[in-house]
């Protein structure tokens, strides 16, 4: 797959505007401020793809890129963050709702979280909704590169426990910034396309 080859196709803002062509859908989940449109630029090694936003909380809609006319990279909307209102907030959590009760939207599930935090009750809620899906799931530790050598294997003993994810789902400590995990996770993403 040649992640080079990427446009973005839509922003999906109900349930009549979801894509059910077949193609494989990598689903990327996460906190307002973990770096989830950094992960997926960082996949297809370009800049601004994916928009980072000054202020978290930019992506409200779910964004669906497609990757090589093959598979699509489906950008959810980042949650948890307070500096939105109540209403827009349900919104986004209904839309999720749907989208994770619907079969066959989700071919790989990939929940990115703070390398450097305890996962939130947030982490934890959307962890039981990939679970709930029965779709493959990868767990990515983004931050890696603020943590210190020393801290990164108690980390992810942390994260894993919290989520409640066990060995099957692959845990990847991933650096946006540095690029590291990034052929590990492409590898991970290339089973299912």
């Amino acid at each position: 797959m040649n992640t080079q080859n990427v446009e973005f196709i839509k922003s999906a803002v109900s349930t009549a505007a979801f894509i059910r062509d077949g193609r494989p859908t990598i689903v990327f989940s996460g906190k307002s401020n973990v770096g989830k449109s950094s992960v997926i630029n960082r996949l297809l090694n370009r800049k601004n793809f994916a928009r980072v936003g000054e202020q978290p909380g930019k992506t409200v809609h779910i964004n669906y890129f497609l990757i090589d006319k093959t598979a699509y990279f489906v950008d959810l909307p980042g949650y948890g963050y307070a500096k939105v209102a109540k209403s827009e907030r349900a919104r986004w959590g209904a839309l999720m709702e749907e989208f994770f009760a619907e079969e066959g939207l989700i071919t790989l599930g990939v929940m990115i979280v703070d390398a450097r935090h305890k996962p939130t009750a947030d982490d934890v809620t959307m962890a039981e909704w990939f679970k709930a899906s029965g779709c493959p799931t990868v767990i990515v530790a983004n931050k890696l590169d603020k943590l210190k050598k020393s801290e990164i294997e108690p980390n992810m003993a942390l994260i894993r426990e919290t989520l409640g994810m066990d060995e099957r789902y692959p845990l990847i400590p991933f650096s946006a910034e540095k690029g590291t995990g990034r052929e590990l996770l492409l590898g991970e993403i290339l089973k299912y396309c």
